[in-house]
């Protein structure tokens, strides 16, 4: 096992590898890219969502009741097929990658929870938010039930270091949310501090969810350090993606409403940029929806125009896809194989979904 996975996986804006043009970028990838990926991996990912089951028991009738609605809810499991694909990309034989992909999923759900509540969200993957149903108070309380479940399963691993990077990607993802939170309906948001936010907030547990299946396969130092590379160049990919996503028509495909971002003031990368090319009369606008939450019902209807006018949507994505050939340029540490390659389709995939 490595001494350490790196210990700067959730530093630095951008990502400090130079962006190649020919690798793999003319070439789409498979429209299943992420379904090809996991059907590879199902047997993984079925003993996975039997152990989210399993943990997810309560003597308290309320806990298991909500984990049964958030199950419903469905999902890709995204972050806990990145820890299985990572374990298996490495060779890793044994159950361990299983336990920890739980883990994973049950960080990241904890703080869907949180952020519904907080975000006063009445929908989540085109059902009701267990806030709507359940309320805020109940909500909150099983989320830090779920947050506990994963430090016990981190701590059932038994390895210091995957508990050291998966408690380090809990505290970041806190301090992302707050500093969102800070920054919500301030349009003088620099672009730096918006990718600091997005680092901490999604992207720092993709790195982790990546790296923990290097650590366990005990792989080289920087085969984990390549896959904790992936794995935030692909959160942030994955985040641009879904800000633009929240302006684009296809968005309802997804159980999200056009304007949800724009109806709860938050500085997402498509009004930055709208916002750092406006005018007076259009930066105005931003002030008073954005900066200042007063909106009326022709808002997002102009919102949508400016932010078409300044060409955002298609220069998120394009920023996306510099993130995204930045994520897949890490994998060449290792040699090429299926697995690798589907995980390379299925990052191009994540900055071309729905549009």
């Amino acid at each position: 096992m490595p001494a350490s996975a790196p210990t700067d996986m959730v530093a630095g804006v951008t990502s400090s590898r130079d962006w190649d043009p020919d690798l793999d970028g003319a070439t789409p990838p498979p429209p299943d890219a992420l379904g090809r990926l996991t059907a590879l991996l199902d047997d993984d990912l079925q003993a996975t969502n039997r152990a989210i089951v399993a943990r997810m028991e309560s003597p308290v009738a309320l806990i298991p009741q909500l984990a049964a609605h958030l199950v419903a809810a469905g999902g890709k499991r995204m972050r806990p097929l990145l820890t299985l694909a990572s374990a298996n990309l490495c060779g890793y034989q044994g159950t361990r990658h299983v336990q920890l992909a739980a883990c994973v999923e049950f960080i990241h759900t904890a703080t869907l929870l949180h952020d519904d509540v907080v975000d006063e969200s009445v929908l989540r993957r085109g059902l009701a938010s267990a806030n709507a149903l359940f309320g805020n108070k109940a909500s909150v309380l099983v989320g830090d039930f779920l947050f506990a479940r994963a430090f016990q399963l981190m701590v059932a691993d038994g390895s210091l270091e995957v508990l050291r990077i998966l408690s380090a990607a809990a505290a970041t993802i806190a301090e992302g949310e707050v500093l969102q939170l800070t920054t919500q309906n301030d349009i003088e948001t620099t672009e730096q501090k918006y990718f600091e936010v997005i680092r901490g907030k999604t992207a720092a547990l993709f790195a982790a969810a990546c790296a923990v299946g290097g650590v366990i396969a005990e792989s080289r130092p920087e085969e984990c350090a390549a896959l904790a590379d992936y794995g935030m160049d692909l959160g942030m990919a994955f985040q641009l993606v879904d800000d633009a996503l929240d302006y684009n028509a296809n968005t309802a495909e997804l159980g999200k409403t056009v304007g949800d971002d724009f109806r709860e003031g938050k500085l997402t990368y498509p009004v930055l940029l709208a916002i750092a090319g406006s005018n007076a009369e259009e930066r105005a606008f931003w002030q008073r929806t954005i900066g200042e939450g007063e909106q009326n019902e022709d808002d997002l209807a102009t919102a949508l125009s400016l932010i078409a006018r300044h060409d955002a949507i298609n220069r998120t994505i394009a920023r996306a896809q510099v993130f995204t050939e930045n994520a897949n340029r890490a994998l060449s540490v290792f040699a090429p194989s299926e697995l690798r390659e589907m995980l390379r389709d299925a990052a191009r995939y994540t900055a071309e979904r729905r549009f």
